[in-house]
């Protein structure tokens, strides 16, 4: 177990040598289980809608350590909501991790809503939510129940990701929205409306789901409702029936079109609710992707099941078809049941359509880098407008291990190829070291890590930004180690 991936985030080595996994002759063959820490996606989710209720809610094991979620926690605290959590105590940084230990806190939080109605520390407030897009799109929505303007911000990169189609739908609905920088860019400036009037709006394929997302959980606590025409593709369906799923298990009656094109919401805030918070299935990709990648391994993940509210949760079906044998424990009342995926003798080339699940596209474009023959993926378009061009940046790193990815495919922005070296990667010792660049993107630096499970040589740049959803990564990435 290398020692290196043991240390606190501030003090790993930079760049970051991540070696191969090589069992030595007579070492058992790896059998692990790995908890990621909770789902930012439903963390995120359910913040927003516990803030908003009139009393006090209880998430259990929600996502707390990690950047995205202390933004959001710090901007509902500038909004005027009660969090509270018991001390946390994580894994002592000098102890290795138990190969089953779980991931992250595993705290309950406390939230204490506000009915509604948003209690600003400042008028008007600023609202800096650094990187965390999810976070900025669904506070951007929650400013119309606010009694004063709130301006949401970002960094330099979030100041660089759109978010006009959003404006678009606030303006509808009676808010003013200002630009204080490039127009359709964060931040933005929002005076919400003394009513809002319009109930109905008619929004066309957005380059995000969270537009929607947004707009859907604020809904309950809007006058009169809120009903959506969605028209055209929705982008990332999956994650608009989450929020959906959210909503209906807190019994808020949803009227909703099998095509999602007609999404009626009515005035029904939900009372306080306590909710488990699955482990983050995204997360979870990594580990189940080593385990078909790493020969004669399995890698089990505790708490996600077929039945999740999460897209990626179906990640194994698409490892499944690449030849890996996967399996599942139900769950049950006594167990949270889980999903195994155990490596094939190789695996094969992959056509796989990651619409619905597009955060575990840049994961299943690095195991395709391993199977022999080109393999293509479509649904991908929205990897432009991440926390970095996550189709450039696959291009940029493959490249340097040989791996050719050709994006925009005929001419369509929703579609890429990744073709591995004719005679395949270099798995030799003599392999030339690489040392890939993350572009501050968690999921790159998650995503290539991979390769160094399987590659000698590879190290990793700012292997830290990984804090972003996922801060115990290395630590559990160690645990698959011998």
């Amino acid at each position: 177990m290398p020692a290196s991936l043991l240390l606190p985030l501030d003090q790993l080595p930079e760049p970051l040598p991540v070696p191969p996994i090589r069992p030595s002759r007579g070492d058992a063959p790896l059998r692990a289980r790995v908890t990621p820490p909770g789902s930012k996606s439903l963390t995120n989710r359910l913040l927003l809608l516990a803030a908003l209720c009139d009393g006090q809610s209880v998430l259990r094991r929600p996502l707390l350590d990690a950047d995205d979620a202390r933004r959001m926690l710090a901007a509902l605290d500038l909004l005027g909501v009660g969090t509270a959590s018991p001390a946390q105590a994580g894994p002592k940084e000098s102890q290795p991790p138990s190969k089953a230990r779980r991931s992250g806190s595993s705290s309950d939080l406390h939230v204490q809503g506000v009915a509604g109605r948003w209690r600003p520390t400042a008028n008007p407030l600023t609202l800096d939510l650094n990187n965390a897009g999810t976070a900025t799109r669904f506070l951007s929505a929650a400013a119309l129940l606010s009694p004063a303007p709130i301006t949401i911000t970002g960094n330099e990169r979030m100041r660089q990701r759109p978010i006009s189609e959003l404006v678009t739908s606030l303006r509808q609905l009676g808010a003013t929205v200002e630009h204080g920088g490039d127009p359709g860019c964060p931040p933005i400036r929002i005076t919400p409306p003394t009513d809002t009037a319009r109930r109905t709006l008619e929004i066309p394929t957005t380059q995000s789901s969270q537009f929607i997302s947004a707009l859907l959980l604020i809904a309950p606590w809007l006058p009169g409702g809120l009903t959506l025409k969605l028209v055209g593709p929705v982008t990332s369906a999956s994650y608009v029936r989450m929020t959906l799923a959210l909503l209906e298990k807190l019994e808020v009656e949803c009227q909703t079109a099998s095509d999602l094109s007609v999404i009626q919401i009515p005035h029904a805030p939900p009372a306080p609710f306590t909710i488990d918070v699955e482990p983050d299935a995204s997360g979870a990709t990594y580990f189940w992707g080593a385990g078909a990648l790493l020969p004669g391994a399995s890698v089990t993940v505790p708490g996600l099941t077929s039945a999740s509210l999460q897209g990626d949760a179906k990640f194994p079906d698409l490892l499944a078809r690449m030849g890996a044998r996967v399996s599942e424990d139900p769950a049950t009342p006594t167990s949270p049941g889980s999903i195994t995926v155990a490596a094939p003798s190789k695996l094969t080339p992959i056509m796989a359509d990651m619409s619905d699940m597009p955060d575990a596209a840049m994961t299943i474009a690095v195991l395709a880098a391993f199977a022999p023959g080109p393999s293509v993926l479509r649904g991908v378009r929205t990897l432009r407008v991440k926390e970095t061009d996550r189709i450039a940046a696959l291009q940029n790193e493959l490249a340097r291990i040989g791996v050719k990815v050709d994006a925009d495919i005929s001419a369509d922005p929703d579609s890429m190829t990744i073709t591995p070296p004719e005679r395949g990667l270099d798995l030799s010792d003599a392999a030339p070291p690489v040392t890939f660049d993350t572009y501050d993107d968690h999921r790159m630096a998650m995503s290539l890590a991979l390769i160094a499970l399987r590659r000698p040589n590879v190290s990793i740049n700012d292997p830290g930004c990984v804090a972003k959803t996922y801060p115990t990564f290395w630590q559990d990435i160690a645990s698959l180690y011998p």
